[in-house]
């Protein structure tokens, strides 16, 4: 018996020994909790994390509220996290994971703090594109050269009433700021990623009377859309999300996908690694995550296009993204932009007032130019520009005739077609006078603009002054400008953009222009509908 029992003994600690022995060759690894402050959209990888952490051994705690640019949340320096967090828990994130981390590197670039840029590994990809309920994308692709769309056609149709579109509100999601730049991108008409003088006038104001939903995220605006499909017929969000949505079967038809011929912005949802002393647990993450059989699984629970190249796209992921638009490289063209976007939720309208010279120097070849330059305002330019440029529902509009006094005045608000041909009727038939009064003109301009800022202190107004010719009736200039300083301080910010054509006086309408906050643009050196278009958005 004593013999068994030293066997059994030995045999026992023989065991524990190799046990010990495996367990500390990797079997009983501590564990590594990560803190992440994520993009919304990516709480459809909630399953998959269990998966990780059983596979790692690294738990990721998600935090779903990233903004736009990752507010509160700076570089990593040399030693350790200096990581902001606006965390309710109040302790630091060790990764952040956005849909992109453009503008939060564009805002590291211009704080002046010296942190270094955190190490950041794109996970997978999905442009933002444009849903639209299949009778929208039939009436649409029907009157597109070959059936492709741009989003100039996206930003026309919403002007005219026919697209009502969804967006993420742009201050605060990631998503809807990449749209937004996309669209304007497309609005500059460059090719390239935009300039300070790009977003100098705001080429939006036709696109955006077109959203009648927005939320926080684009997660939220998805979950919203369900119950407002009769309200809105079309969701700009990342391609990811509509084929998601349209899996759901919680849509009367599926979303058509459009992916609009003058470029998309791409995310590719990159993991940042704001603390570097954690950085052995990151590069497990990241390498979990890029490898093929995760990023299969991740494309077919997420819609999202893989970036290890070894996996096949699904089917509804080979359409090509073509251009991939440029994101800006400075922030403040990112602010001006969303500024001038403003709160989405809050319908905004512009009030434009048309002083035009209809002296008899203006027959024959001149008024037919004009015609033609407020015609494709009204709809008729079929140019990309002319498409972002051109008059929108809810728009106020007032055309003044003049010569060497005004001949005819009329406002509306643009509802429909209706609207807009009384004013290009106005503008076809109106007779034509001797003389030019172009300082009485303007003092008039501001007598209505006056009214206006009475009437609604809200909505940014601006004068258009076009004449081919001096000033040779009415008030002097200097009349004019002692009437001015006497208008009210909100009426004196109202600004005046002079078109220079035919032999006006450039010298007087450029200080007219500098007097009221406004520029002149002149129309010699292009035509009358490049000169309108330049200044449409200007406040």
């Amino acid at each position: 018996m004593k013999r068994y029992a030293r066997t059994l003994t030995a045999c026992l600690t023989l065991s524990l020994t190799l046990l010990a022995s495996l367990t500390s060759c990797g079997g009983g690894e501590e564990e590594v909790t990560l803190r992440v402050l994520a993009s919304p959209e990516l709480a459809d990888l909630e399953p998959l994390l269990g998966e990780l952490e059983d596979d790692t051994g690294v738990r990721l705690e998600m935090d779903y509220r990233a903004t736009a640019d990752l507010s509160g949340v700076r570089g990593s320096s040399a030693r350790g996290s200096s990581v902001g967090s606006s965390s309710a828990r109040g302790s630091s994130y060790d990764l952040a994971w956005p849909a992109s981390d453009r503008s939060f590197l564009l805002r590291l670039q211009d704080s002046g703090e010296q942190a270094a840029r955190p190490e950041s590994t794109a996970i997978m990809r999905s442009p933002v594109v444009v849903g639209l309920t299949p009778e929208v994308a039939d009436k649409l692709r029907a009157e597109a050269p070959g059936g492709r769309l741009s989003w100039a056609d996206i930003a026309d149709a919403a002007a005219d009433g026919t697209v009502r579109f969804g967006m993420a509100d742009p201050r605060r999601s990631d998503t809807g700021r990449a749209a937004l730049v996309g669209v304007a991108t497309a609005a500059a008409g460059t090719g390239s990623a935009l300039r300070e003088q790009d977003v100098s006038c705001d080429r939006l104001r036709g696109f955006r009377s077109g959203q009648t939903l927005t939320a926080a995220s684009s997660r939220e605006l998805i979950a919203s859309y369900t119950g407002h499909q009769g309200e809105t017929n079309a969701l700009i969000a990342h391609e990811s999300e509509l084929l998601s949505l349209n899996a759901t079967k919680k849509l009367r038809e599926p979303l058509r996908i459009v992916h609009p011929e003058d470029g998309m912005v791409l995310s590719d949802f990159p993991l940042l690694l704001l603390d570097p002393g954690e950085r052995t647990a990151y590069r497990k993450v990241v390498d979990w995550l890029l490898r093929a059989d995760v990023q299969q699984k991740l494309m077919k629970r997420t819609w999202r296009r893989p970036v290890n190249q070894e996996v096949t796209p699904a089917e509804p992921l080979r359409a090509a993204v073509g251009n991939a638009l440029s994101f800006p490289d400075r922030l403040s063209i990112v602010e001006r932009l969303v500024a001038d976007y403003g709160d989405p939720a809050s319908a905004t309208t512009d009030q434009v007032v048309f002083l035009l010279d209809f002296s008899g120097s203006m027959r024959g070849e001149r008024i037919a130019d004009l015609r033609a330059a407020f015609a494709g305002l009204s709809g008729a330019d079929p140019t990309s520009t002319g498409k972002f440029a051109r008059f929108y529902r809810g728009e106020h509009l007032t055309v003044v005739r003049f010569g060497g006094r005004v001949l005819q005045e009329r406002t509306v608000t643009v509802r429909g077609d209706g609207d807009l041909k009384a004013l290009d009727k106005m503008v076809a038939d109106g007779s034509f006078d001797d003389s030019t009064a172009v300082w009485s003109a303007l003092d008039r301009g501001y007598r209505i603009a006056a009214d206006a800022v009475r009437e609604a202190p809200e909505r940014p107004v601006a004068i258009v002054l076009m004449t081919d010719g001096e000033s040779n009736a009415g008030m002097t200039y200097e009349e004019f400008l002692r009437r001015y300083d006497r208008l009210g301080t909100e009426v004196r910010e109202v600004p005046t953009f002079p078109v220079h054509f035919g032999e006006a006086d450039a010298a007087a309408l450029k200080k007219a222009a500098a007097a009221t906050g406004g520029r002149m643009v002149d129309a010699n050196s292009s035509s009358l509908s490049d000169a309108f278009k330049e200044i449409r958005g200007c406040h």
